[in-house]
């Protein structure tokens, strides 16, 4: 009783507000969440119930005696669920929705700039709610600088929606990408931006950028023509031109690469990091782990386009379910780093930890698969100082869940709160 009167007391002295039902999106408040374990996700360890202080949109302090004696403090408490990093996609389309409702075609060549912007103001909105505070937009597929907008949209507060570090057109060469397959008289609109030749990768690369860009995305390989199998695209020389000047700008390269000398060259270019990668051979891999090159292996889209052609859970392997497995198998074998990027767009937003239990259910060890989407992919944007754990200093990207993702990754399908900056986003306590 002693102790309850203090507690009381102390509220009173500093202006706490007592509420389980914190408004959505406050700006003027700070929080104090109690009786709450933390997830470590580095020692892939549970605390006991603890306190977490939040203000100005950082963790201010965490520990069983922590209070707050700062003006506005919101305080909510806990029954003993799990406080963890909010969780990142490195790849990620806002601007494409699954293609068993539209086909990529489609989606390019109808569909208007306008109403693709639109929807992708509802992608982002449904990727915080599933937890993911943080994407590497890895492309805009024909929708230009869209997602420059949408990530400066939700900058501003005018739309709810993750952390967007975006990519823009991303880089191809002339015959390397889509939408393929019409009559060659007739030049279409295509989902990248082409370039060819030293001179014109540079300008290109320097184009983006000036309209925002905070990665260049390039195709190294890609299918020349329809039914064809993916090829090397650009050459050594001209993926070298575009991380050097991605490089002058301060930025980094990420690479489509999904066959083994595709992938070469865009490690040997100095790309830091390799999208897909489903041919990679176990000496390829090695070599990115020696370079330090980060793999995203966007399992998730290979399930769903055997999805979309027939395959359903229980049958035979489809080919392209039988080559993600393969590929898993070699990374822990080759020992390359792996951060989470699903390719999310080509199937549901809002359904991106699928990416996380698919690693696992394909051998990867589960604290590695929480760290993919946490601590690894902080890395991989430079951002290791200010997000990914759940410490004083860092930004307030926050998700808590029902039971420890360590024995349950089926808790991170649906958060029970999310919290950005600080501000809680979506609370699903009842």
């Amino acid at each position: 009783m002693k102790q309850v009167a203090l507690w009381i007391l102390a509220m009173f002295l500093f202006g706490i507000a007592n509420t389980s039902g914190p408004v959505l999106g406050q700006t003027d408040s700070n929080l104090l969440l109690t009786n709450i374990r933390v997830l470590d996700v580095e020692k892939g360890q549970v605390s006991n119930p603890t306190n977490v202080l939040i203000a100005m949109g950082n963790i201010v302090e965490v520990g069983n005696q922590v209070t707050s004696n700062l003006d506005s403090t919101v305080v909510v408490r806990f029954d003993g669920q799990i406080l963890m990093p909010g969780l990142m996609d490195l790849h990620s389309h806002l601007l494409l929705h699954p293609y068993n409702e539209a086909s990529w075609n489609d989606q390019v060549l109808k569909e208007s700039l306008e109403l693709r912007t639109i929807r992708g103001t509802i992608h982002a909105k449904k990727t915080l709610d599933a937890g993911f505070t943080t994407i590497r937009e890895l492309g805009t597929e024909g929708a230009g600088f869209a997602d420059v907008a949408l990530r400066d949209a939700i900058n501003l507060g005018m739309i709810p929606g993750p952390r967007v570090l975006a990519a823009t057109k991303a880089l191809v060469t002339s015959g390397g990408y889509g939408p393929s397959g019409f009559d060659p008289r007739f030049s279409l609109p295509k989902g990248a931006q082409q370039a060819d030749g030293i001179g014109e990768v540079r300008r290109a690369t320097r184009e983006q950028i000036a309209a925002g860009a905070d990665w260049i995305k390039v195709y190294a390989d890609y299918r020349r023509r329809t039914g064809d199998g993916s090829t090397p695209t650009f050459s050594l020389e001209e993926l070298k031109a575009i991380v050097d000047e991605a490089k002058s700008a301060g930025l980094k390269v990420s690479a489509h690469a999904t066959t083994n000398e595709g992938i070469q060259r865009a490690v040997s270019a100095g790309v830091a990091t390799i999208e897909h990668g489903y041919q990679a051979s176990i000496e390829s891999l090695k070599m990115m782990r020696d370079k330090e090159v980060v793999l995203c292996p966007t399992l998730t889209a290979s399930e769903s386009m055997a999805v979309y052609a027939g395959w359903k859970p229980g049958d035979p392997d489809d080919p392209r379910i039988t080559l993600a497995k393969q590929l898993m198998k070699n990374v822990a074998e080759s020992g390359v780093t792996v951060a989470c990027g699903s390719d999310v767009g080509v199937f549901s937003h809002g359904t991106n930890s699928r990416e996380l239990e698919l690693m696992f259910a394909y051998g990867m060890p589960i604290a590695e698969v929480i760290r993919s989407a946490t601590t690894t992919a902080a890395r991989v944007i430079g951002m290791e100082d200010q997000l990914g754990l759940v410490n004083p200093g860092f930004v307030a990207d926050l998700i808590v869940v029902e039971s420890n993702p360590l024995t349950d990754l089926a808790t991170l399908r649906s958060p029970l709160m999310v919290i950005q900056a600080g501000k809680i986003m979506i609370d699903r306590r009842k």
